[in-house]
C-alpha cells in the first residue's frame, strides 16, 4: 500500500508517495529513490497466524521413534554408488541404539500400516503410538508379541475416542493372530486403565448408513431403535454391530428405502440371521 512522504519533489516540488521499494513523484514521475532492502523477517511461516519460525524439516510426530527429528541420505543415480550406499546402511544403524528402539520402530511401522488399512485420522495414529510406548515403560511386551499390542493399542485408541470400528475389522488388517490381539488388549486394559466402555450399536449406526447410502431420516431413526435395544436389554450379550444392522434395517423399512437384510449384514460383516433377529425383536 502507497504511503505518502512529507518532503516534495526535488525536480517540480511535487507529491512523494513510496510504493514497494520506490519513491516517486505522483506528479512528474520522478523515481526519487530506491530500498532493494527486504525489512521482513528472515525466516518464512507456512502457519495461518504467521507467527511461527520454525522452518526445519518437518514437524515432530509421535508415530517415529526420535519423534521425526532424524534425518536421512537420499538417493542419486550418478557417482559412487556403492560409497553412498555403505552411508546408508551405517547411517539407518546409528538411528537405532537399543532393542527396545528397534521393537518400537517395527511396532510404530505397524501402528502406520494399519492406519493406511483402517482409513484412521492422524490423532488416532499418535494416540496408538503413545499407548505402544506406555505399554514398553510398563514392561508389558516382554513374552508377547509386538503385532498384538499394534493391534490392540490401535483398537485401544479407537474405543477410547469413540470411533467404530470392530475387533474383527482391526485382525484383517493386522498381522497379529486373534489370541494376540486379546493378551495384549487384556494387559493394556488391565495394566494402564484404559477409560473404555462397551461399545453400544449406536456407535456404528452411522457409518453403517453411509456405506448403504442411507438418508439423515433413517439415521435418526436407526439410533432411536439402537437406543431402544439397548434400554430394552436386547443389546446385552449380542454383536453390537449386529443390532446396529438389524436397526438400520428396520428404520429403512419404515422410511420406504430399500435395503435388503444381505445388504445390511454385509457392512456389518454379521450373518443375515443376525440382521434378521434384531429386526424381529425391535418390530415385536
Amino acid at each position: 500500500m502507497s504511503t505518502t512522504r512529507a518532503t516534495g519533489c526535488p525536480e517540480c516540488d511535487g507529491r512523494l508517495t513510496a510504493d514497494g521499494d520506490e519513491t516517486v513523484c505522483a506528479s512528474c514521475g520522478l523515481v526519487v529513490s530506491t530500498d532493494r532492502l527486504d525489512r521482513g523477517p528472515e525466516w518464512r511461516s507456512f502457519e495461518d497466524d504467521d507467527t511461527n519460525p520454525a522452518r526445519c524439516g518437518a514437524p515432530l510426530t509421535r508415530s517415529r521413534h526420535d519423534r521425526g527429528l532424524s534425518t536421512e541420505i537420499g538417493r542419486s543415480g550418478r557417482g559412487k554408488n556403492r560409497k553412498w550406499s555403505r552411508l546408508r546402511r551405517q547411517h539407518r544403524r546409528t538411528q537405532i541404539r537399543s532393542k527396545r528402539e528397534r521393537n518400537q520402530v517395527y511396532g510404530f511401522t505397524e501402528i502406520r500400516r494399519l492406519m493406511g488399512a483402517l482409513s484412521l485420522p492422524d490423532r488416532i495414529r499418535d494416540q496408538s503410538c503413545s499407548l505402544f510406548e506406555s505399554a514398553q515403560e510398563a514392561d508389558l511386551l516382554r513374552g508377547r508379541s509386538i503385532e498384538g499390542f499394534a493391534s490392540a493399542a490401535v483398537y485401544a485408541a479407537c474405543r477410547v475416542a469413540g470411533i467404530s470400528r470392530t475387533t474383527d475389522e482391526i485382525l484383517d488388517a493386522a498381522k497379529a493372530t486373534a489370541d494376540e490381539h486379546r493378551v495384549a488388549y487384556d494387559a493394556l486394559n488391565r495394566e494402564l486403565g484404559l477409560p473404555v466402555s462397551a461399545a453400544g450399536p449406536t456407535e456404528f449406526v452411522a457409518r453403517y448408513a453411509s456405506e448403504l447410502d442411507l438418508g439423515q431420516a433413517v439415521r435418526r431413526r436407526a439410533r432411536a431403535l439402537a437406543e431402544q435395544a439397548v434400554d430394552s436389554g436386547h443389546a446385552n450379550g449380542r454383536n453390537p454391530s449386529g443390532v446396529a444392522a438389524g436397526a438400520l434395517y428396520l428404520a429403512a423399512r419404515r422410511e420406504g428405502d430399500a435395503v435388503t437384510q444381505a445388504e445390511a449384514a454385509d457392512v456389518a460383516d454379521v450373518t443375515a440371521v443376525t440382521v434378521r433377529t434384531t429386526y424381529q425383536a425391535l418390530r415385536d
